[in-house]
């Protein structure tokens, strides 16, 4: 047999070097990998071969295959092994451990991985019943030297994570082996720390001493295992074992900060240790860091790391570099400190009698080195922590706190500034942002986030300082208009001497900018009115519309200071006409005037941003803007003929701007002939026989806009089309514009006064007119017309009319694209070049801003004009034969606004009296279609990622067909959120109950020993909204919103199927389940949660949800319908028995009743066998491990309760009671 072994271990080895040389063929290396596995499948040297293989005179890769060898033994072949056997290898393993390894310095770390996992294996198949002396034997290897150390540690490391964290083994081995843990952690933390301890004072001993090199290096290797080790245990353990001896751990780890090999490891225990929840009581402890010496070594240790985080580079006496484990060491460093804070913010004034720290202030100035320090990521790591304190209801009195809301506001001046890019070299942070980040696209997304959060905290500060806050934006905002404009490196494409987005100038004014919106946002919150500011701000604002700047960027920050202080000029009405002057000015800002060639994306945000100015003061102080009306309107008709270039979306503010104004006339004939004037070019253009002939006409509107023409980007022809599109478009924004605006007085005393009252319903609401219904009334045929034309647009005779140059014009824009897919944008254009658009990409945004117009109109119309929209003669058939005009043909990307901005807007704002004249005719044929619509679109996507694989292999495919592919899957699954999103908006009202007790407060080791239950009890509970009762009457409406429901399930996406089936599907099904359905229905339904499982079950939240609907059908339709028992019995591996006892307690009356979480446990295991496997899963071997016998159980008592003598709390609890 030993001759056997040998020439089998040769062929092995063979094998393995073969798999593992570089220059072997692919078919090779097939052959070598085909021989190892059936070796370990079927061979019955396995063990012999192993352990030959393992022995350390072997390569470490041969070595490493045998102990695989034993590993897949033991894992595999375990159960049905002699016990003889099972002793013998156990004992070989030990033998490994003791002597089969080479010096902790020498060994290769994957040999040690793979020793550690054999022993865990056998572990969790038979500690502690069958191995009772195993902890006894993992102490006794420690003393054979610092290489069985160190495997000790990480066999405890790897047991707890498989155990605990991972949980890899059934429920009754996992138990049995954590309960041992649990009552052994005495034991065996003492052992973990007795051997840092030892370690550590020996690494400190011969550190530094020559010839002891080799030495101090174990011992050090030694110290890190256990502090790894420790880490795994920290995070479960009771809290005892780390705040026990006076915080003695907690100590130990503060002392090994100050040293460089292990302060990392240190710093990762701390952290999990500080960042521990549970009763407030346990946590009090934690405070002791706060004292003077815990303090001292986080100070210094971080004062050390971040000298030593950059180093110079050797090649370049100039450049520097990050050195990486210390700047890790750093962010941990953070992170303890934010640990601690949280500690201190949850016990400060908490039942818990804890006093504010007299260190509070050190603390806070270490917390304050890291908001200051160079990383862009170190900086980001604290504003959490500062949000806290700043809310803190005790902390936020303290002195030292409101000095330091100061120092934080001062610090985020240089903090809110955009630099650090990692690309660039102008900022110390670079450095770490080319750690941190790959690429200034990664940099730019997290910087702006950072950013959003940063204001968040700034606004928090200035309601603990608010003077103290103002003072500050008044200093940098006067400094940056005393300064000379500095375009540093990188300057503008647009004209010579302009900034660009990342010149010095811009970059501060940006930080100022949101600084100061900020500020006042909070201080008008914070302040009474006599304590305003009122005269600084009024000076800062003159300063402001006296500033004169020709560069765009700067200018659009101005603007922005403007509006951010103009609360202020309602105080100071004579400031209102030079601002709306400035503002004025700014919508026809030009760079270089006369100029032919487009604007930059700069001069485009300026007159956007001073439009959106006018609207925000017109929308939020139209009272105060009122007495400047006609100024207002007579400056508007200045620019309208004028030739200021205006464009339609710039026009269309103005008019908004003029329609919020007039809702003050609060007069309805004033008002009405207002809007009458203002809107008199527009209804006639868009009612005039030209335009009629355009809008009914699809191959008149075709060549109206141009798109049956071929055209060059010089081209004259384009022009002219280019103007009508124009036309089109400024129409659409002004109706879209007066009819959001316009409304009627919100006080009913002055609707009725003003003539906007025009009678009440039954149940006395007043019904109101608006003053703009006449001119929507004559614009709405040719603007349904439009949307008809539109949808016909997409017919194949109608697309075989667009010319070459625009035959893509139907498909979706680029950048919609890359949102939909989820794909970063570019980064901005720092250069603000001129924006130049190819013909084909105006199209193409010219059909996507009309379609979503007319149905944003359409949206609004409803909201605003409420009875005088709703009774609009034929109004659902005008409605279906436009909007939902030719549906096959129009594509998902553009249904998608239809739905949402139009229908969900409709069911939002309709009244009740109006669902079954109005809203039951539009959704019925829409549920219908959609339904159908979408089930062939998902069964294309179904086949298409079914298809066999081999077949797949052989088609290349091109990236763009990939892409394409997966754009199309995209906007399904986008448009099938919105349709169910419409049916959700449609059916369903959630009641959301009382937020539950302090989540920090649950114990801890209840959670560990419980599996965790995803379901919350207290769950929102969903009801039927009035209109879904009124679709429930129908039953094609509720059939199609059942199947719609249910269909959803199974389709490819998580989260519509976890949304569905927790809120809708058992919602709507609860209504009828007491009318007659068939039984075919009821057995489609439940098969549908059951595919649904197959296909989602994989995901835990999905599974809790359908299990959950599942056992909701079953146990409510059961009893009724004897087909589910017929579908439960085809279940895969379903246990008979198990669901005649289910099905027992279900029927019968009388049958004993079990309580809801095991009822839960016990019906998923019935439904186990349809939920599917992950595709990573579906090909595992499954691994198998045997309960022993439990050491646990609680022994039952032989009598029965009820007749005990001595019942009663008193008598169960008494010391006498022995026998408990």
């Amino acid at each position: 047999m030993a001759d056997q072994v040998a020439a089998v271990c040769d062929q092995l080895i063979k094998a393995v070097n073969v798999m593992m040389d570089a220059e072997t063929s692919q078919m090779y290396r097939l052959e070598a990998l085909k021989f190892c596995e059936e070796f370990k499948e079927t061979s019955t040297f396995c063990v012999p071969c192993g352990l030959q293989l393992a022995d350390k005179s072997h390569p470490a890769i041969v070595r490493h295959f045998g102990l695989q060898i034993l590993e897949h033994v033991i894992k595999f072949r375990w159960n049905n092994m002699q016990q003889q056997e099972k002793v013998q290898l156990k004992d070989c393993a030990m033998q490994l451990l003791s002597k089969g390894t080479h010096s902790i310095l020498e060994e290769e770390s994957h040999i040690k991985d793979v020793l550690s996992r054999i022993t865990v294996e056998m572990i969790k198949r038979e500690w502690p019943q069958n191995w009772p002396d195993m902890l006894k034997e993992m102490e006794a290897l420690t003393s054979q030297g610092e290489a069985q150390t160190e495997l000790v540690m990480l066999i405890l490391l790897r047991l707890a994570e498989d155990v605990i964290t991972f949980q890899t083994l059934p429920t009754q081995r996992r138990r049995d082996i954590q309960q041992t843990l649990t009552q052994n952690m005495d034991n065996i933390f003492s052992f973990m720390m007795a051997i840092l301890q030892l370690n550590v004072e020996d690494y400190r001993k011969m550190k530094g001493s020559p010839g002891h090199e080799l030495q101090t290096r174990a011992h050090c290797r030694v110290a890190v295992s256990t502090l790894n080790t420790l880490a795994g245990y920290i995070d479960w353990v009771s809290l005892v074992h780390i705040t026990s001896g006076n915080c003695h751990l907690l100590e130990m780890l503060c002392l090994l900060l100050s040293e460089p090999e292990l302060q990392l490891e240190a710093a990762e225990c701390l952290l999990i240790a500080i960042s521990r929840k549970g009763k407030l009581e346990d946590r009090k402890p934690f405070m002791l860091l706060f004292d003077d010496v815990a303090i001292h070594y986080i100070l210094s240790a971080a004062q050390s790391a971040d000298g030593l985080a950059i180093c110079k580079r050797s090649s370049d006496a100039q450049a520097v570099e990050v050195m990486e484990r210390r700047y890790s060491f750093l962010k941990r460093l953070c992170q303890v400190l934010r640990a601690l804070g949280s500690q201190l913010f949850s016990l400060v004034g908490s039942d818990v009698e804890v006093e504010v720290p007299t260190n509070l202030s050190k603390y806070l100035e270490a917390f304050l080195a890291f908001t200051t320090h160079s990383s862009q990521f170190l900086k980001s790591c604290t504003l959490a922590t500062w949000g806290a304190l700043f809310k803190h209801e005790t902390l936020s009195k303290e002195a030292v706190v409101v000095q330091m809301a100061v120092k934080f506001l001062r610090a985020s001046m240089i903090n809110l500034v955009k630099t650090g890019f990692p690309s660039r070299n102008d900022n110390p942070s670079c450095e770490y942002s080319r750690v941190d980040f790959d690429s200034d696209e990664d940099f730019y997304s997290f910087f702006n986030s950072f950013r959003a959060q940063q204001g968040e905290v700034v606004r928090s500060a200035c309601r603990i300082v608010p003077l103290e806050a103002f003072q500050i934006a008044a200093e940098w905002l006067q400094y940056q208009i005393a300064s000379p404009i500095d375009t540093g490196d990188t300057t503008s494409k647009t004209a010579e001497g302009l900034c660009s987005l990342l010149s010095p100038s811009v970059v501060q004014w940006d930080a100022m900018t949101i600084f100061m919106e900020c500020m006042v946002a909070q201080i008008l919150r914070s302040l009474g009115e006599e304590k305003l500011p009122i005269e600084q701000s009024m000076g800062l604002l003159q300063a402001l519309l006296n500033y004169d700047t020709k560069d765009p960027l700067i200018l659009s920050c101005v603007l922005t200071n403007i509006s951010a202080l103009f609360p202020f000029v309602t105080h100071r009405q004579h400031f209102l006409p030079q601002v709306l002057y400035k503002l004025f000015k700014a919508i026809t800002f030009e760079v270089v005037q006369d100029n032919k060639a487009p604007r930059s994306r700069a001069v485009k945000n300026v007159r956007r941003h001073a439009c959106s100015s006018i609207i925000k003061i017109c929308r939020d102080y139209p009272q105060f803007i009122l007495p400047c009306f006609d100024m207002f309107y007579s400056h508007v008709k200045k620019l309208f003929s004028s030739d200021a270039m205006l464009n339609h979306m710039e026009k269309c503010s103005l008019m908004e701007a003029l329609v919020l104004i007039s809702n003050q006339f609060k007069d309805f004939a004033k008002q009405k002939a207002f809007l009458d004037e203002l809107l008199a070019s527009v209804v006639a253009e868009w009612t005039s026989q030209e335009m009629k002939h355009v809008l009914w006409d699809p191959v008149a509107f075709l060549s109206f806009v141009g798109a049956d023409q071929v055209v060059t980007e010089q081209s004259k022809d384009a022009d002219a089309a280019g103007l009508n599109r124009a036309r089109l478009s400024f129409c659409l924004y002004a109706m879209l514009g007066v009819v959001k605006r316009a409304r009627w007085p919100a006080d009913l005393e002055e609707a009725k006064a003003g003539g906007f009252v025009v009678g009440y319903t039954l149940a006395g609401a007043p019904i109101y007119r608006n003053p703009c219904t006449a001119q929507f009334l004559l614009l709405l045929p040719n603007l349904l017309a439009l949307i008809r034309t539109h949808n016909r647009l997409f017919m194949p005779e109608n697309r075989a009319r667009l010319s070459e140059t625009f035959s893509r014009a139907h498909e979706v824009m680029d950048a919609e694209k890359n949102v939909v897919l989820g794909l970063s944008q570019p980064l901005v254009d720092i250069y603000d070049s001129p924006v130049y658009r190819t013909n084909l990409e105006r199209m193409q945004g010219f059909f996507t801003t009309l379609n979503d117009n007319c149905f944003h109109v359409l949206g609004n119309a409803g909201l605003s004009l409420q009875q005088e929209f709703y009774t609009i003669e034929r109004l659902a058939e005008e409605i279906s034969a436009s909007a939902f005009l030719s549906l096959d043909h129009v594509p998902d990307h553009r249904l998608r606004p239809m739905i949402r901005v139009f229908l969900r807007q409709l069911v939002l704002s309709c009244p009740q009296e109006y669902y079954d004249v109005l809203l039951c005719p539009l959704l019925s044929p829409l549920f219908a279609y959609m339904l159908q619509c979408l089930n062939i679109k998902w069964q294309v996507i179904n086949q298409r990622t079914s298809v066999n694989g081999d077949d797949e292999e052989e088609v290349v495919c091109q990236d763009s067909q990939v892409t394409q592919e997966m754009l199309e899957e995209q906007l399904v699954r986008l448009l099938t959120r919105e349709v169910l999103d419409l049916l959700t908006v449609s059916c369903i009202s959630r009641k959301v109950p009382e937020p539950a007790a302090n989540k920090e407060e649950i114990d801890e080791e209840d959670m560990m020993m419980d599996s965790v239950q995803t379901a919350s009890s207290a769950q929102p509970t969903e009801e039927l909204t009035e209109l879904g009762k009124c679709l429930m009457k129908h039953e094609t409406i509720y059939m199609n919103l059942l199947t719609l429901s249910f269909a959803s399930l199974s389709w490819k996406d998580t989260t519509n199927c976890h949304r569905t089936a927790s809120m809708v599907c058992w919602t709507l099904l609860r209504q009828v389940v007491g009318g007659n359905l068939l039984p075919e229905a009821v057995t489609w339904f439940y098969t549908s949660v059951l595919r649904g499982l197959q296909i989602h079950g994989q995901h835990e939240v999905c599974n809790s949800t359908l299990s959950q609907l599942a056992m909701l059908i079953y146990e409510n339709l059961r009893p009724r319908y004897i087909e589910l028992r017929a579908v439960m019995t085809q279940i895969p591996n379903i246990n008979v028995d198990a669901l005649d006892q289910y099905d027992h307690r279900l029927m019968d009356p009388n049958a004993q009743k079990v309580g809801d979480k095991k009822r839960k446990d016990q019906f998923k295991k019935l439904i186990a066998g349809t939920v599917g496997k992950a595709l990573c899963q579906q090909f595992r071997k499954e691994v198998h491990i045997r309960n022993l016998p439990s050491l646990f159980k609680k022994p039952k008592s032989d009598k029965d309760v009820q007749n005990s003598e001595a019942l009663g709390l008193a008598a169960l609890f008494s010391p006498e009671n022995n026998t408990l």
